[in-house]
């Protein structure tokens, strides 16, 4: 069976997995981005150690499906990864610093017990996780529309020319979404 396989079978089968990786991304780690979008409306800091302590076991976890995604992207489909990461490189790290921080909040919001202390990693930690699902959202709103890229498959747009109406849009759709999938997960907590 395998020798029958056609180059366009090969890419379908690729663009199936990669596909499934970066959904599998996007509902595994969207509860937790919603979970500290939704800490942004939670009144005392025992409720806001219960929600961290509802995604503490699984949000590290969550982010092996997007670096697995961007390794099946690389090798399926190294122009594709070529002209998305240089052409969203500015979004990309962003994306990277807010997940960083997300990291970063959780981690050492406990290490100290002064209330400024764990209100300002709670503010970080939700702003981080608002601005991380901002930016998947209009990625994909991006993605979706179509970016400019010129005839050898190259980025020629700017940062600015991906803040268009339809990308701010589902990207806003984005965060509505994942608080709303972050609330059920806290609910069934």
């Amino acid at each position: 069976m395998l020798d029958n396989l056609t180059l366009a079978d090969l890419q379908i089968i690729w663009f199936i997995l990669v596909g499934v990786l970066f959904s599998g991304y996007a509902v595994l780690d969207g509860f937790d981005l919603g979970t500290g979008t939704l800490q942004f409306f939670i009144k005392g800091d025992e409720n806001r150690r219960l929600m961290l302590n509802a995604v503490g076991p699984v949000w590290d976890g969550n982010e092996v499906w997007l670096i697995t995604g961007g390794g099946a992207l690389f090798a399926a489909f190294p122009y594709v990864y070529a002209s998305v990461f240089s052409g969203f490189y500015l979004a990309f790290m962003l994306l990277l610093l807010t997940l960083i921080f997300r990291a970063v909040s959780i981690e050492f919001r406990s290490k100290q017990p002064m209330p400024w202390w764990r209100k300002g990693w709670d503010i970080t930690f939700s702003v981080s996780s608002l601005l991380a699902a901002l930016l998947i959202g209009v990625a994909m709103g991006n993605v979706t529309r179509g970016i400019p890229l010129d005839d050898q498959g190259n980025f020629t747009g700017t940062f600015l020319s991906l803040l268009n109406p339809y990308a701010i849009l589902l990207g806003l759709t984005t965060v509505a979404l994942f608080a709303m999938h972050g609330g059920i997960f806290l609910m069934m907590k």
